[in-house]
């Protein structure tokens, strides 16, 4: 149930802070004085757009908010579901504007725009103008009808669209196979080609690592064997002057007079370790000259290798690794080419099978269209007689097509209707004029009342294009509605206003030099002066007055006893 309604500098809204109670709630004022903007900031709460000017003017930012008391178990089950939790039992969502841009927060949480529709579709169904003419398309009135058999319904409803859901994948994979069928000679061939490519090659993983650095040995060998040998000839014993000849020398002297001293000893050990280390140096940097000796077909064999292997990785992957991977991926789709008759037969069988349930399921589900249909197309009538069409027939044509199929089913709904006596009974769409369609808009919340578990009900223009007994009626199946769920209306009627457990009266008025709306909840000395000024028109005389207590007692006991 929406608890509050609050907006600021929204428009001619500066402050607007309206409390709605359970029952019927209306709204009333003069044309002009802001009943739409009322609508307006409803709907921009719940995630409509507004424009960009809709900012009062000299302020920075506009706030539309919503609170809602969540009494019903499903439906807060429902909410968390979307993970969002109640505080308390309430669900405030405040939607501000600034700067041309809107951020929308439920419970000071921010949210995106599809969690915020989400949520707003299952506490609040708003009707306008709008709603009442999407009562034309065949689409709207296959759904009308499956609401009111949602219970029974759902269940095949959501195993169908899983089915159907898997039907279209694999019709998908089905048609892209059939695609590449073909084209299959040309992919065989050319995957053939790079299996043997690269199974040729004989890979090993890590290979590439190893023959690059022995690549890069081999062409740099010249440089390298220029300073080795360089540093051996200036380390050797070959020259007087090199290292190992002058340690030999400084050893042999030191050795003579090692007995003389102890010390002498100690430094002819030190110099012996380097003597042994110069040895040693000699030896590898021998050894290391040697191995620099390779042929030139040793080197182009490398680099042959090298380039093949850094072809394929170019061609297949950034690693030896990456390589052999795609290889064995390329055989397995080369194998299943070769089997590619019995893949796509597979294919087509679960397509067959996948379709028959489709068709199984929507079967299922037509049948019970069909039989709901009559019962809905009985309820509905009878709730048009209560709304002044005293000899209506109405009736739910259900027709299905296989070649229509979707995750609904094969079923097309239109509604038919013979507004008069004598006609003959046709599609809705052809017949129904304005004040017509919110009638029978009116008519299917009543009969689907409770069906949808959305308990906040809010009817703008429902009054269009009637008046006099037709609009009692109306007024009488409103209050009615509003025995179940939440109504909320803005009205110009007053046979409608008379029924307001809760009236609003919204009126321009000027405050410091700038035109407001302003929105007053009415006492119930007001309530009647409302209803006597929607009555007269102009001036309220004290026969209006009389005239609009006697209105208001007169639903008070319609309300309390039933319609009559």
């Amino acid at each position: 149930m929406l608890l509050n309604l609050h907006v600021k500098n929204v428009a001619l809204i500066d402050n607007v802070d309206m409390t709605f109670g359970k029952g019927f709630n209306v709204l009333s004022g003069e044309t002009g004085a802001g009943k739409s903007l009322i609508i307006d900031s409803v709907n921009f709460a719940l995630g409509s757009r507004l424009s960009k000017d809709i900012v009062r003017k000299d302020r920075d930012y506009a706030l539309c908010e919503l609170t809602f008391l969540i009494e019903d178990e499903e439906l807060r089950k429902r909410i968390e579901e979307l993970g969002i939790v109640p505080e308390d039992d309430l669900l405030v969502l405040s939607r501000r504007i600034m700067n041309g841009r809107g951020i929308s927060r439920i419970n000071g949480e921010t949210v995106s725009a599809a969690v915020l529709k989400e949520i707003s579709s299952l506490l609040i169904d708003i009707h306008g103008q709008h709603e009442h003419q999407s009562l034309l398309y065949k689409g709207r009135q296959l759904e009308i009808l499956d609401d009111f058999l949602k219970e029974e319904l759902d269940p095949l409803l959501k195993e169908l669209k899983s089915v159907y859901s898997e039907y279209t994948k694999k019709t998908k994979e089905l048609s892209e196979a059939e695609e590449k069928n073909r084209s299959l000679d040309r992919d065989k061939e050319i995957l053939a080609f790079e299996v043997n490519e690269i199974e040729q090659a004989k890979l090993c993983e890590g290979e590439d690592e190893e023959l690059e650095a022995v690549y890069r040995k081999m062409k740099n060998s010249r440089r390298i064997l220029e300073a080795v040998s360089l540093a051996h000839e200036e380390c050797g014993y070959e020259r007087e002057a090199s290292a190992g000849s002058l340690t030999g020398r400084a050893l042999m002297r030191l050795r003579q007079v090692e007995d003389l001293d102890d010390s002498i000893r100690s430094l002819c050990m030190q110099l012996s370790d380097i003597d042994g280390l110069l040895n040693d140096f000699n030896r590898q940097a021998a050894d290391y000259e040697q191995s620099l000796s390779f042929s030139g077909e040793e080197f182009e064999a490398a680099e042959d290798r090298l380039n093949t292997l850094n072809h394929l990785k170019n061609r297949y992957g950034n690693t030896i690794t990456d390589v052999i991977k795609k290889l064995e991926e390329k055989k397995e789709l080369l194998d299943r080419y070769d089997n590619y008759g019995e893949y796509l037969t597979g294919l087509e069988k679960s397509c067959m099978e996948l379709k028959e349930r489709v068709l199984l399921l929507s079967g299922r589900i037509s049948g019970i269209r069909k039989k709901g249909a009559g019962l809905l197309s009985a309820k509905i009538a009878a709730a048009l007689k209560d709304l002044n069409f005293a000899d209506a027939r109405f009736e739910i044509d259900v027709r299905e097509d296989e070649e229509r199929l979707s995750q609904n089913g094969y079923d097309e709904a239109e509604f038919m209707i013979s507004a008069n006596p004598g006609e003959s009974i046709r599609p809705l769409r052809e017949v129904a004029s304005g004040g017509e369609l919110s009638r029978i808009m009116l008519a299917l919340k009543t009969v689907l009342a409770g069906k949808d578990g959305i308990d906040t009900l809010i009817f703008d223009e429902i009054d269009t294009g009637i008046s006099g007994r037709t609009a009692q009626k109306v007024s009488e199946k409103l209050a009615e509605l509003s025995r179940t769920n939440q109504v909320i209306c803005i009205t110009h009627l007053p046979q409608i206003a008379a029924m307001a457990d809760f009236h609003y009266g919204i009126v321009k008025e000027v405050v410091n030099d700038r035109t407001e709306t302003v929105v007053n909840k009415l006492s119930e000395r007001e309530m009647i002066l409302e209803l006597a000024r929607m009555l007269s028109g102009a001036e309220v005389t004290e026969s209006v007055l009389e005239s609009a207590e006697e209105m208001k007692k007169l639903a008070e006991g319609i309300k309390k006893n039933g319609s009559r």
